[in-house]
Order: structure tokens, then sequence, then C-alpha cells
């Protein structure tokens, strides 16, 4: 279908925001940030964004959106939409983490008065977290979020961005709603007046079966949201893995090396060289750009017809790509493509299914090289720092390896079904779907934007790094032939010789 004939359909997902205004939490996040950007590009009638940000390093809220929209995340819109769409954001000092979100009175009368949208995004995604800090941050600042809205006059929708791994229990998640695994008012009514130590010292208790904070206070946050259906008019958006930009407005685009981008830089680095991982189970991913799609047509579609309440916001159940075939798509892309400066060693190695195999290539290839090279690093008067880092691996290898070797189907029937009802341009526009996805082309773009955002290495440092590759490459045959010849030299010194009578 051509421009012309998509120009002849409506755009009624637009309309619906025309003249909305809008309230957004988490917006300087990675998926916040996305929100924004595709909310002043494609709904570019909204009448104004609010959105609640901290003091940060001593930059006031309105300085850190202004530093946000400087980003490249932001050229596409000012060039379509003009520098002034900018103005359209504005900031609202408050913390989910704070009691009442740390709002002035003016502006809590601000939102209450017009907000007519709100998008709760803010949350602590570190799978880490103390669970002082993330039950404050996700059960009880949903609860105040909940409140607020609650108390807005205009307000249309609370959109509420839950996680497809909040109910890991459940093999096979269903858009419906499910059973907290405690009591979300007494867990923050706990955490508010226990000592942080003794709460550290009692949380596997607290988690049970939950293998981290995160599954934990996120199942929490959003039965707050469920008990509210009845009140509110609420939806609840699960998206599973959320990984960096598919196609616009920066293919490849992100913010952060969380999740696989950061296994993948750490594999291209040459500094992670074995992982414990059944590699034929395969994981639910969600381009961030895909994940906004769904949640701005999510909005739309409830807005219209009042009828889907939760949305799966997942991939699996369409596409399939296994851990292997991730690994080797990375591998091609880094190896040949796009290769990164200043690689330890040339990338290589594999996932293992046995955890004996894996914490043996563990020691053998992480911890003692680290250990050479941080005691050379010492000789010559530097500070050591490849063993702190493969620490810190190990500890990611943790989560990893909870959600590697387990698996978990999703049901999306419903959010199937509102793509329905999209006409050809909006589902151009606002695309929901990974039809036409080219896996290699997808991963170069991720390398490439890592390199030039989060790396900091421009495109005119490729050729070297890509002659270092090749050097790399000659010393890591050497030295694996070196290895097998004294091995071969070590069996015939000590085996063969004596057996033939040649001592």
């Amino acid at each position: 279908m051509t421009d012309a004939d998509l120009e002849k359909y409506p755009d009624r997902v637009a309309e619906l925001y025309k003249g909305k205004t809008l309230f957004i939490t988490g917006g300087t996040g990675f998926v916040g940030k996305v929100l924004v950007e595709k909310l002043l590009r494609s709904c570019s009638g909204v009448k104004k964004i609010l959105l609640l940000v901290r003091t940060k390093k001593e930059k006031k809220p309105q300085e850190r959106i202004k530093e946000i929209m400087n980003g490249p995340l932001f050229d596409m819109v000012k060039k379509q939409r003009g520098e002034e769409i900018i103005n359209k954001v504005v900031a609202i000092s408050g913390d989910v983490m704070l009691p009442d979100l740390g709002l002035s009175k003016e502006d809590r009368d601000t939102i209450t008065n017009e907000a007519e949208v709100i998008f709760h995004c803010a949350a602590t995604i570190r799978f880490d977290e103390p669970l002082k800090k993330a039950v404050l941050l996700n059960v009880r600042g949903v609860k105040l979020m909940l409140d607020l809205a609650k108390e807005c006059k205009k307000l249309l929708l609370f959109s509420h961005l839950s996680t497809a791994y909040c109910h890991l229990h459940e093999r096979v998640l269903y858009e419906r709603v499910y059973p907290p695994p405690a009591d979300p008012h007494r867990v923050i009514q706990t955490v508010e007046w226990m000592n942080e130590d003794i709460i550290n010292s009692i949380t596997p208790k607290i988690l049970g079966d939950f293998p981290n904070t995160y599954a934990f206070t996120k199942a929490l946050g959003e039965s707050l949201v469920a008990d509210e259906m009845d009140k509110l008019p609420i939806v609840i958006l699960r998206p599973s893995i959320v990984i960096p930009i598919w196609k616009e407005p920066i293919p490849g685009w992100t913010d952060n090396i969380n999740g696989p981008a950061g296994l993948l830089i750490g594999a291209g680095k040459g500094v992670i060289r074995t992982m414990y991982c059944n590699s034929d189970r395969y994981a639910d991913y969600l381009p961030v750009d895909i994940g906004v799609n769904a949640m701005i047509v999510s909005t739309w579609d409830y807005m219209t017809h009042g009828k889907r309440r939760i949305y799966n916001l997942t991939s699996s159940s369409e596409y399939k790509i296994s851990w292997s075939e991730i690994i080797e798509i990375g591998r091609e892309v880094i190896n040949t493509k796009m290769p990164l400066n200043g690689v330890a060693w040339y990338p290589g190695g594999s996932m293992k299914k046995s955890r004996f195999i894996h914490n043996v290539c563990f020691y053998l290839f992480h911890i003692i090289p680290a250990i050479i090279v941080d005691t050379l690093l010492v000789l010559l008067g530097y500070k050591p720092v490849l063993l702190h880092a493969q620490k810190r691996i190990a500890k990611g290898f943790e989560v990893f390896e909870y959600y590697a070797n387990n698996q978990w189907d999703f049901v999306n029937d419903e959010s199937l079904d509102a793509r329905k009802l999209l006409n050809p341009k909006e589902r151009v526009i606002y695309k929901v779907d990974g039809d036409g996805m080219n896996y290699f082309e997808y991963f170069t773009n991720c390398v490439h934007c890592t390199r030039l955002y989060i790396l900091k290495e421009p495109d005119e440092t490729i050729p070297a790094a890509m002659r270092h590759m090749k050097v790399m490459w000659f010393v890591d045959v050497l030295t694996k032939l070196g290895f097998a010849l004294g091995f071969l030299y070590l069996l015939w010194a000590k085996l063969f010789k004596p057996l033939l009578g040649l001592v």
C-alpha cells in the first residue's frame, strides 16, 4: 500500500490525544524517554505532557528535561515538528519514592485539575535492589499514584506499566488478574517502620520462591492496581524483556546495557567466555518502540471500546529466537561487522548446559586471567579493574541464569485482537508487531548505537577496531594451538614415551 493510499485513512489514535494533558512518571527512564518522543512526534496535538522528575546531581527537573531533549533521540521530532514542540513537556518536581510523591501543593493541584491520562512507568528495575527501596518505589509508589489518580477531576485513564515476569509461578501467563504473593499493604507498613538492616536479613524469607526483589515488588504493585479496577479507568500493561529500538526514531538506540545488551557487549569485549544456560530455550523480547506503540494504542483501545483491561506485551507466541541463535548472530555482528574498541580477547566461548563445566570454565577463563591482568596492572602502577568487573559479571549471572534456564509462555490473545481494530495507516504509524524484522540487521544497529551512545566509540574508530580484532583472532588461535601442543607433549613425555621404553 502506497503512502497516498494510507493518507485516505484517519489517524484515530492521534485524534484521541489531541488537546489532552498527560501525566507521566518514569519519563526520564529508558521506556519513558521513548514514550515521550513518540507522543510528541506522532500525537503532536497533545496539549501538554506533565513529567514527574526528581532533582538529581544538583540539576533541577526542568534542566534535566532540557538535557534529555538535547539528546539524539529527540532530533527527529524536533526536525519534523519544530524545536518548540519540546515546550509541551513540563517538569513536575517530585519523587515516587517519597511520601505524597514529594509533590508541592501547587504541583499536586496542577495534576489533579489538568491530568486526563496517566502513564505510571516509574519503577526500580534492578533485580538486586534492597527490599526496602524496591517496596517504596514499586509498591508504595503505586499506591500513592492511585491515591493521586482518585483526586484527578478529568481522569480518563490510568495506565500502569507492570512486567510479564512478575508472576513467575505461572508457567503460562494469561491476560487476567493473579493473586499477589503477599498483602501489599502489610508489606508497605513493615518496610516503613522496620530498620533496613533487619529487612535485609529477613529478605529471603519474605521473598519465598521469588528469585529477586524486582519480581516480588512488581507483583505486589500490580495487585494494588488490579484492586482499583472497579473504581478507576485502568489498564495494566505487561511488557517482557524490553530491548533497544527496532525502527524509530533511531534503530538500535538504547541508554543502558541492561539485560541481553550487556551480555552481548561483555562477550564482544572478550570478557565473558562462558554462561550457564540451556541454549535451546528461548526468551521473550520486546523492542522498546513496539512496546511504546502498544502503550499508546492500548489507551486508544480502552477509551474507545472499554473492553480490554490487561495487555501482555510479549512476542514469543509469534516469534521465537533461542539463546544459541542470539549468541551466533551477536558473534557474527561483532566479529565481522561492528567490532568494539579495546577488546580484551577475541570474542568466543559458549553457553554450558552443565553448571559444573560452566563453573570450571568461569574460573579458568574469567577469574584466573583477571588475576593475571590485574597483577600486571599493579606492577605497572595502574589500578586493578578486571577482577572487580568479573565479580560484577558473576553477580549478573545469578540473575541471568534463573530466567535463561526457566521457560514461560505468554498468552496475548487480547492484545492480538486489539491490533485488528487498527486501520492500515495506524498499523504503520503505531507498529505493534515484529513482522519484517531482520535479526542480523537489528543486532548490528544495537551494537552500533551502543558503540556511539554508551561506549562513546565513534564510527571512525571502526576500521582500527577491525584491525585489532584480526590481531586478536591470531593471538587466540596461536594461544589455543600452543596449549594443544603443550598438552600433546605432556601426553608424549609422561605416558607414551615410558610405554614405548624411550625414557
